[in-house]
């Protein structure tokens, strides 16, 4: 086992794997940027080094200064947490050729899922379920059209390199096609340095299903259940819960193993998540997810695992704690995540907290790096806590929320809390009638964009 890990990331995700460590005996090393020099990260871990000023590109994802930060503290691995380097296959190479290692899946898998269509290529021929579309990526604009034609429309074309919904752009007709293919082209250029673009026929009332999996490297692995993350906005995702309203335990069964089957099949390592869109009854693969994801407590909470502890075990050589038929899903649970943002428009807020109070009691669980005072710096990611919730059913969990969101006190800035409590108000939340364009109509009657 280690006796030191290094944390490449900062935030909430960087205090849930210092704590995962140091229940396991283990040191941490926090990195941090000048701006985050007063960061609860950095008050937690055993020992800190600062590797750059506030830019991500010249600390966070400099990975020069953090593969020093390891030879300076003697870490013997680096947990990537999720965002900036977790899903960078050089960087994954960079640190196993230095010695180091990455608490993850190899560099070559991430490479693999990494490519939107050599990943759904892989999929298809390890029996994952895939959304009818293009072979490969489509060169020209009368390559598109013809794929149109095929398949019918509404489409969607994606850049090869996309995520977080850049480089994705819908052509509902013909004639919507030109503007579609190159502004898809234009995005994924700018955003990943890559123009090339795949296109799928686009489903018109899905839900997003994502199904947890995990390997020990060695030909074994399991799938947790599945998670709802259907509440989206421009593809980013606010709520999400597990076990899925609409899933039933045979289609549960059956797509867990498909999935489980297909990464031990590759010998997978570590945690990843399976992602589908998903209607009338029907799987269909869009992406694999090479890390450990925001929404993962809530996949904890119903199955009683700390993931982060099985992903450092597995790192180290170690078997996994658990196999498949210890898995069994207990109540449910829901994360709305909390972001740094001023509502209608969701433009960032960063600014000092005046005062803090996470909320308590039984079932509520707050993944946060906020206290008292701190200044929440403007050059990151928005998202400032995770309130997770656990009941015994979904009503149960969803009356937890309420209150527990009643409870949380962050003052000096605004959030997105008030869009919660205004979302509980509704009963296609309650019912959980809902799919992945329904957040987006919602906003659009109830809050001036």
């Amino acid at each position: 086992m280690f006796d030191k890990i290094l944390i490449a990331n900062r935030g909430e995700i960087a205090l849930r794997v210092i704590r995962a460590a140091r229940e396991m005996g283990i040191k941490t090393v926090a990195v941090h940027s000048t701006a985050d020099s007063d960061a609860m990260h950095v008050r937690m871990a055993d020992e800190s080094v600062c590797i750059g000023p506030p830019p991500s590109p010249q600390s966070y994802l400099s990975v020069p200064a953090i593969i020093s930060a390891c030879e300076i503290t003697g870490a013997q691995a680096i947990h990537p947490g999720y965002g900036f380097l977790s899903e960078n296959a050089e960087f994954v190479q960079i640190v196993e050729d230095h010695g180091i290692t990455f608490i993850g899946p190899t560099a070559e898998h991430i490479r693999v899922m990494g490519d939107k269509i050599t990943a759904k290529d892989t999929m298809k021929e390890l029996g994952v379920p895939c959304v009818p579309g293009s072979n490969g990526g489509v060169p020209t604009l009368e390559d598109a059209k013809r794929i149109g034609e095929e398949f019918g429309y509404p489409v969607i074309i994606k850049a090869t390199a996309g995520g977080g919904g850049r480089g994705m752009k819908v052509a509902m007709t013909a004639d919507e096609m030109e503007s579609a293919f190159m502004t898809a082209r234009a995005e994924g250029k700018a955003a990943f340095g890559n123009d090339e673009v795949y296109i799928e026929k686009y489903l018109t009332t899905p839900r997003h299903i994502e199904i947890q999996v995990f390997g020990d490297g060695k030909g074994k692995a399991v799938h947790l259940g599945e998670r709802d993350c259907s509440l989206q906005r421009r593809h980013q995702k606010v709520f999400e819960e597990a076990p899925g309203p609409c899933i039933t335990p045979e289609e549960r069964a059956k797509i867990g193993k498909v999935c489980a089957d297909a990464v031990a099949k590759i010998n997978y390592i570590g945690a990843g998540t399976i992602e589908f869109l998903y209607e009338n009854g029907e799987f269909y693969f869009i992406e694999m997810n090479t890390r450990l994801q925001v929404e993962h407590p809530v996949t904890e909470g119903i199955f009683g695992v700390d993931l982060v502890r099985e992903q450092i075990l597995v790192a180290a050589g170690e078997d996994m704690s658990f196999g498949q038929d210890d898995l069994e899903i207990n109540g449910h649970a829901i994360e709305v995540r909390i972001n740094a943002e001023k509502l209608p428009n969701f433009s960032p807020c960063p600014g000092k907290i005046t005062a803090y109070h996470a909320p308590g009691g039984l079932g509520v669980r707050m993944d946060s790096a906020l206290y008292d005072g701190y200044s929440i710096p403007p050059y990151y990611d928005s998202l400032i806590a995770k309130l997770i919730v656990q009941g015994r059913d979904r009503a149960e969990a969803l009356a937890r929320l309420e209150r527990a969101l009643g409870e949380l006190i962050v003052d000096g800035i605004d959030t997105t809390v008030p869009l919660f409590h205004a979302l509980l108000q509704e009963p296609d939340l309650h019912s959980g009638d809902y799919n992945i364009h329904w957040l987006e109509h919602w906003l659009a009657e109830n809050m001036a964009q």
